[in-house]
């Protein structure tokens, strides 16, 4: 049982670590960059790039694993020193699901559903897109998945010192 209460954790940290990475990428690379391109680019790169990250190995594994395994690691760690530390990860990283699914996947769909930049109005896609709305609730992702990621990291120093 303290293996598998190990390897949860350090998985729980590896995928939220990756995903705050992710997460920071778009924050300190990509976002900036595609604000200082023409309407079609912007629209076109970002409709390719959120069609290529939907996908299992994001979603299913580093996104909702993350969560998944957060969890399964607090509840493999229920009379240990850790349990606060996952707990707290646990919420804040749940906060960062939450506000993907109702802030920042809502734009990326509508991004995606306006249609094929050659035939569409880009500037108002644009427009529409609300691009600081999108960054600022970004941020927000970088700041908790980061946070969650060094409370989980704790939770591995804290386990490692109990065994």
């Amino acid at each position: 049982m303290n293996g598998l209460r190990v390897a949860s954790l350090m998985v729980a940290t590896m995928l939220t670590g990756l995903v705050a990475g992710v997460f920071g990428i778009y924050a300190n690379a990509f976002m900036p960059g595609l604000a200082k391109t023409d309407d079609k680019t912007f629209v076109t790169a970002f409709q390719a790039v959120d069609r290529a990250i939907i996908n299992p190995a994001f979603l299913g594994i580093g996104f909702f694993g993350a969560l998944i395994f957060t969890a399964v690691a607090g509840a493999l760690n229920l009379k240990e020193k850790s349990l606060p530390w996952i707990a707290v990860a646990f919420v804040l990283y749940l906060a960062v699901v939450i506000i993907t699914v109702t802030v920042n996947v809502p734009l990326n769909d509508a991004i995606k559903a306006a249609g094929d930049p050659n035939t569409i109005d880009v500037a108002a896609v644009r427009a529409a897109f609300d691009e600081s709305k999108w960054r600022a609730f970004n941020l927000v992702r970088v700041v908790l998945s980061t946070v969650a990621f060094g409370l989980l990291t704790w939770a591995l120093v804290l386990t490692g010192k109990s065994n």
